[in-house]
C-alpha cells in the first residue's frame, strides 16, 4: 500500500530494508566487492609471509642437518676432547686429533673488542644525530657512516695489516712497556706479531668499524620512533636535553640498540677475509692482546685448499658446526634481553 508525499508524489511502501543514497537493490554494493578485494590480499599477503618464515626454517635446518653429517664422522674418529684439546690438529690418517678451545678464544676476544668499541661509539653517533645534530648534517653523517656497510671485507683486512697494524706498534710497545703488569699487554712469546701490528687488538679494532654501520643504523631509527609525547612530557617537566634522552629515548630504544649490536657481533663472529689477512696463526690462551690467533672461520679458510678427504673436511666443518651453534646462542640470549626490557 502507497502514500502520498506532501508533493502529490507516491512513496513506495517499507520493506524493512535499508537502501543507501545513489543504489538500487538489483546493483551489489561496491563497497562488498572491497571488501571481498582486501579478503582475498589479506590471505595472499598472509600465505606468503607463512611460506618465506617455513622456507627460511627449512633452510636453516638443512644447513644443520649437512654440517652435523659431515662433522659427525670425524668427532667419532676424534681420538682427542674436542671441546679441551689444545694441540696441533692431526686431520690426515685414521687416527684423528683436534680440538675447539683456542679457535673459541681468539674468536671471542677479537668479538668482544670490537663490541667494547663499536658499541658506545654507534650510540653516541645515534644520539647525535636523532637529538642533537642540524637538520643539515643528519644526511651526510648518516650517508657516511653508512657508507662503511659497503666496503669489502679484503679492503679491511688490507688496511687493518698495511695502515692500522703498523700504525700501531708504538701504542703497543708503550702498552708493554707501561701496562706490562696487566694479563692484556705482557710482551708476547710471538715477537712477529708485534713487529707487524698482526695481534688481537688490531683485529678487534678492525671489527669494530666493520660492525658499526650496523649498530648505528638500528639504533638511531629505533630512537627516531620515540613517541613525541614522551619527548614533550620531559621536556613540559622542565627536562633539559640530557636528561630527555636519559628518560624518554634511551628507555624506549634499548632494546632495539641491543638488537642492532647482536647483529654486529653476528657479523664479528664469522668475519673470515679481514681477520684472515691480520690475525691467522696460532696464538696462546692466555688473555695478551698483543698476541694473534685463530678464529673459527679463519681456521676453516686457511685449510679449505686442503680438504682432500672427508675425515679432514669433517674435521674443520666440526668448527662450522660449533660456530653455527654459537650464533644460536647469542641469538637466544639477545632475544632474552630484549624480552626482559619489554
Amino acid at each position: 500500500m502507497t502514500s502520498l508525499s506532501k508533493e502529490g508524489g507516491a512513496i513506495p511502501p517499507d520493506t524493512g530494508e535499508f537502501q543507501a543514497p545513489g543504489s538500487s537493490p538489483d546493483q551489489p554494493d561496491s563497497s562488498l566487492h572491497a571488501a571481498a578485494h582486501h579478503r582475498v590480499a589479506d590471505r595472499v599477503f598472509r600465505t606468503l609471509a607463512v611460506g618465506s618464515g617455513f622456507v627460511v626454517s627449512i633452510v636453516i635446518a638443512l644447513i644443520a642437518l649437512f654440517l652435523l653429517a659431515q662433522a659427525i664422522p670425524s668427532l667419532a674418529k676424534n681420538e682427542e676432547n674436542f671441546f679441551t684439546y689444545t694441540g696441533q690438529w692431526i686431520t690426515s690418517g685414521d687416527t684423528l686429533a683436534f680440538g675447539i678451545p683456542q679457535l673459541f678464544y681468539a674468536t671471542v676476544v677479537v668479538s668482544v673488542i670490537a663490541l667494547l668499541i663499536a658499541m658506545p661509539v654507534a650510540l653516541g653517533i645515534s644520539i647525535f644525530l636523532t637529538e642533537y645534530a642540524p637538520k643539515r648534517f643528519v644526511g651526510p653523517i648518516t650517508y657516511t657512516v653508512d657508507l662503511l656497510a659497503a666496503v669489502p671485507s679484503i679492503v679491511y683486512g688490507l688496511w687493518g695489516i698495511l695502515v692500522l697494524g703498523p700504525a700501531l706498534v708504538p701504542v703497543n710497545e708503550w702498552l708493554v712497556g707501561n701496562l706490562g703488569f696487566l694479563p692484556f699487554f705482557q710482551q708476547p712469546t710471538q715477537v712477529a706479531n708485534m713487529s707487524t701490528g698482526g695481534t688481537l687488538l688490531t683485529a678487534g679494532i678492525v671489527l669494530a668499524v666493520m660492525i658499526l654501520p650496523i649498530i648505528t643504523a638500528v639504533t638511531r631509527e629505533v630512537f627516531m620512533q620515540t613517541p613525541k609525547g614522551h619527548r614533550e612530557a620531559a621536556l613540559a617537566l622542565g627536562a633539559t636535553k640530557f636528561e630527555v634522552v636519559k628518560v624518554a629515548v634511551l628507555p624506549f630504544g634499548f632494546s632495539g640498540y641491543i638488537s642492532g649490536s647482536m647483529l654486529g657481533l653476528g657479523r664479528a663472529l664469522g668475519e673470515t677475509m679481514a681477520l684472515l689477512l691480520i690475525i691467522s696463526t696460532v696464538g696462546p690462551m692466555n688473555f695478551n692482546l698483543m698476541e694473534s690467533g685463530e678464529t673459527f672461520a679463519t681456521k676453516i679458510a686457511n685449510n679449505a685448499a686442503e680438504f682432500d678427504s672427508p675425515a679432514k673436511t669433517g674435521a674443520y666443518i666440526s668448527a662450522g658446526l660449533t660456530l653455527f651453534v654459537l650464533t644460536f646462542i647469542v641469538n637466544a640470549a639477545a632475544r632474552a634481553v630484549v624480552a626482559g626490557k619489554k
